[in-house]
């Protein structure tokens, strides 16, 4: 089976490479702070949006190093940032094989990487440079080194377990712990060594977790704030406040202070994030990207928790079935019930549990196939697979329709031959068999192939052909219509509003067109959204939350034209930062376009303290900013303190002069126009 496992890996990368340069530098916000981490260590360190250090993206940096790491080496471009991913991507598939194939056998590991490769949420983000990709690879590797422990009871094993899952915390925080109860509870009660040995190397793995997540998070508190970087997204410049407020609590309550547009509340409990519930991963938005095979997994994972149900308390297949259907159901369930802050493509952290589970079910099952429950287990799987294979693609109904009758009809015959699996020949089961693998995985082949035929683009992006996930985000489907006001506050003038323009169809979600206007009373001449935003395609249809306006400057940034570009390159080594934008991806953008460090007022959301109005003073009076971005992001609040962006915003324009260069509109800040 080597050859076989070589061909998945190699079929995988190259599935995962084709074309990636069209996504371009992907979510602009990722790939601004690799650009700043590539040329100040300083950034690379804490993680900073721009070589100048002002203020941090709202995660720890980990998942940034290897692409910052990749940029010194090759250079900025597209594929130093995105190849990467490609690999951990290749690598997860790789660990997800590893792991299955050491109980049952090396078919069964080829069907788990298999799965996971064609997942189409897999696809997406293992070609994108958000932090998602990390923290699915330190997952996967987790719960592998927890299979090993569990097979010899040797420490060394459950220690790097730890230290995966703490390395997994400084990628995306408290969501690598979600599988901690899973997989301590596993071990404590199915390891191979007496309880008390049991507690004790639970113990170390828990320090080991600690000293590889929490060394970054001590020198950074521990580090005079003066002289690092804000940490972005949070509101009083800490690192644990961010931890446990913005990423921790506030994405399950939907209390997210600063957050965009506030979250919580509405229909199902999920607010303007959707609705929540128990059939959250399997709507109309969440379907498509990760449910395929989710009822075939549920019904393997109860299988094969009834096949070792009277196995020994060390048996190592039930302890794997544990492992992986505990990890996927406590993610699940998370995600199900979260009422903050919460996108598709965060569903990629479930596609190498459900995988394994996909995988070790089919073979445990096969092997007792001549049983008649083992048999009709299998069926249902693959009866279950199919039928839910009808829906999703009844849901893009323009989008292949005959492969839903293909999908179902070969489903349907496979799952009757597998009834019989147990009496006819081998030949003819295996057969009913390969016709059930190939039913099961064409509707997520599909959309994993239509996946790798567009570029990705933005802060929200989801796979599978357009229309496939509906209603991608507030506004419609990825980054629809206009931007959030630059935080125009009283008597500010000519604000104009932040760039806007979706990829979602007519008369959807958020429109291409319009925006909030300058923000504050009294702000004249309010000008609605310009330009046309990096923002993801791919996107929803008939988006639930949209309306006009939207998020477009927000989650996507602007375009920058050469005249824009050469304006702010002019002069650029006699300033810190060339220019300061509300908003992270408006920053971003003018940052990655020119080169140079562009301060983000605000952070991610522009709701961020930071600068305050006094510290921008006096940046503008040492001389160390040269322009001030009209627009941007949100700026004004809405969810969060409204304070310093809309201050910095209407100071800036009582007292600079205005500049245009092609579309865009700047202030001076070396040219006032009053003597304040």
């Amino acid at each position: 089976m080597r050859p076989a496992f070589l061909g998945l890996l190699l079929v995988t990368g190259l599935l995962y490479l084709y074309d990636l340069s069209a996504s371009g530098y992907a979510n602009s916000f990722y790939s601004a702070a690799v650009q700043a981490g590539s040329e100040s260590w300083k950034a690379f360190f804490f993680g900073s949006l721009d070589a100048a250090n002002a203020i941090t993206v709202d995660k720890p940096p980990a998942s940034l190093w290897p692409m910052e790491l990749s940029v010194r080496v090759f250079g900025l471009n597209s594929w130093a940032i995105l190849v990467p991913e490609v690999l951990m991507g290749v690598g997860t598939v790789a660990v997800v094989y590893a792991a299955v194939r050491r109980r049952f056998g090396p078919a069964a590991g080829l069907i788990a990487g298999a799965v996971l490769a064609l997942t189409p949420v897999a696809a997406l983000m293992f070609r994108f440079n958000n932090p998602d990709a990390m923290l699915a690879l330190l997952m996967s590797v987790a719960c592998y080194l927890v299979v090993r422990a569990l097979e010899d009871g040797r420490t060394k094993w459950l220690v790097w377990a730890g230290a995966a899952i703490g390395f997994a915390f400084l990628a995306k925080t408290l969501q690598a712990f979600l599988i901690l109860p899973a997989l301590a509870l596993v071990y404590g009660v199915c390891a191979p060594v007496r309880l008390k040995k049991r507690l004790g190397q639970l113990a170390l793995s828990a320090l080991a977790l600690v000293v590889s997540g929490g060394w970054w998070v001590a020198v950074v508190e521990l580090w005079p704030a003066s002289s690092r970087p804000y940490v972005g997204g949070s509101q009083n410049n800490s690192f644990l406040e961010l931890t446990f407020g913005y990423n921790g609590l506030g994405r399950l309550n939907g209390e997210e202070t600063g957050s965009v547009g506030g979250g919580g509340g509405g229909a199902g409990g999920g607010g303007q994030w959707g609705e929540t519930g128990w059939d959250r991963m399997f709507n109309s938005e969440i379907g498509g990207q990760i449910s395929w095979l989710l009822p075939a997994a549920l019904i393997l994972l109860v299988a094969g928790l009834v096949l070792t149900r009277k196995a020994v308390r060390t048996d190592l297949a039930r302890a794997s079935f544990l492992v992986w259907g505990g990890s996927l159901l406590m993610t699940m369930v998370v995600f199900s019930y979260m009422a903050g802050i919460f996108h598709q493509y965060y569903t990629v952290a479930l596609a190498p549990y459900l995988a394994a589970v996909v995988g070790m079910g089919a073979a445990a099952l096969w092997e007792k196939r001549r049983a008649l429950w083992a048999s009709l287990a299998l069926a249902a799987a693959v009866t279950a697979t199919a039928a839910w294979g009808y829906v999703l693609l009844n849901r893009t109904p323009d989008y292949l329709p005959w492969l839903k009758w293909l999908v179902l009809v070969g489903g349907l015959v496979a799952a009757l031959g597998l009834v019989f699996a147990g009496k006819v020949g081998r030949q003819v089961a295996l057969a009913a068999a390969g016709l059930g693998l190939v039913a099961a995985l064409a509707g997520p082949t599909a959309y994993t192939l239509s996946t790798v035929q567009e570029g990705h683009t933005g802060s929200i992006v989801t796979a599978g052909p357009a229309g496939a996930s509906m209603g991608g985000g507030p506004g419609g489907g990825g980054g629809g219509g206009g931007g959030f006001p630059g935080g125009g506050g009283p008597g500010g003038q000519n604000q104009q509003g932040g760039q806007g323009q979706g990829q979602t169809p007519p008369g959807t979600g958020g429109n291409g067109t319009g925006g909030f206007p300058g923000g504050g009373p009294m702000g004249q001449n309010g000008q609605n959204g310009q330009g046309a935003p990096q923002s993801g395609t791919g996107n929803g249809a008939e988006g639930r939350m949209g309306g006009g306006g939207g998020m477009g400057g927000l989650l996507g940034g602007a375009d920058v034209d050469s005249e824009a570009k050469a304006l702010l390159e002019a002069d650029a080594g006699d300033y810190t930062w060339v220019a300061a934008a509300i908003g992270a991806q408006n920053a971003a953008s003018y940052q990655l376009s020119t080169g140079e460090p562009v301060m983000a007022i605000g952070g991610f959301n522009g709701t961020d303290p930071s600068p305050t109005l006094d510290r921008f003073k006096k940046y503008v009076a040492d001389g160390k900013i040269h322009y001030f971005v009209a627009g941007g992001g949100m700026g004004g609040g809405m969810g969060g303190d409204s304070g310093s962006s809309s201050q910095i915003s209407t100071w800036v324009q009582e007292n600079f002069k205005e500049v245009t260069a092609g579309s865009a509109t700047f202030y001076d800040l070396t040219q006032k126009t009053t003597d304040d």
